[in-house]
């Protein structure tokens, strides 16, 4: 482990950045308010600043995570990764293609943009007045009800119809037969009348 990577030398970084920061900022209000040794403390202040940004391009930037502990070469494009749950790393791991993760990646934002779209229907639906619906609805019964009165009416009508088509038939069948009758009392006469003679 190099020196830089210690727990005392960023203890140390730290401690310089803060004093010079802090000696920056006391000189620029001695500067302000025109008290003396301001012009000092300026110049002391700002070389460290200018010594602690040279020192840090120089070693250049620590990460803030760790995952390449976890998964080594996760900061690869092309890289074999494989977690350490087993303490060394897998060789047979299957390399992770950049352009396959990349079109995955694109799906899944189509498939956000097609959430978003859902969503936004959802909020436009949320935004319909329905206050007048429960009057529709019962207006709606209202018309159903008297549907349904009306089909019973016709069915009975109907039931009506039927017996009177019933009644009509037995008439015209009365009617044949008193035809008939009255036929036959017209023949037996003929003889008897006086003017058909």
């Amino acid at each position: 482990m190099s020196f830089v990577k210690t727990k005392g030398f960023k203890y140390f970084k730290n401690l310089i950045i803060g004093f010079g920061a802090s000696v920056v900022l006391m000189g620029a209000l001695f500067k302000l308010e025109s008290w003396p040794y301001a012009s000092e403390m300026l110049t002391v202040g700002l070389s460290v600043e200018a010594f602690i940004f040279l020192f840090l391009g120089v070693i250049g930037p620590e990460p803030d995570y760790y995952w390449d502990k976890l998964y080594p070469g996760l900061n690869e494009y092309h890289s074999n990764i494989a977690p350490l749950t087993a303490g060394e790393v897998d060789e047979a791991a299957k390399p992770i293609n950049g352009e396959v993760i990349e079109n995955q990646l694109g799906g899944m934002l189509t498939e956000l943009q097609g959430m978003s779209k859902s969503l936004s229907s959802l909020k436009a639906l949320q935004e319909v007045d329905f206050s007048g619906t429960s009057e529709q609805i019962k207006s709606m019964n209202n018309f159903y009800t008297k549907l349904n009165e009306a089909m019973a009416d016709l069915s009975d009508s109907l039931e009506d119809t039927k017996a009177y088509r019933s009644h009509i038939a037995d008439l015209n069948s009365n009617i044949s037969g008193l035809n008939n009758v009255y036929g036959g009392m017209l023949n037996a006469m003929a003889p008897f009348n006086p003017q058909q003679g």
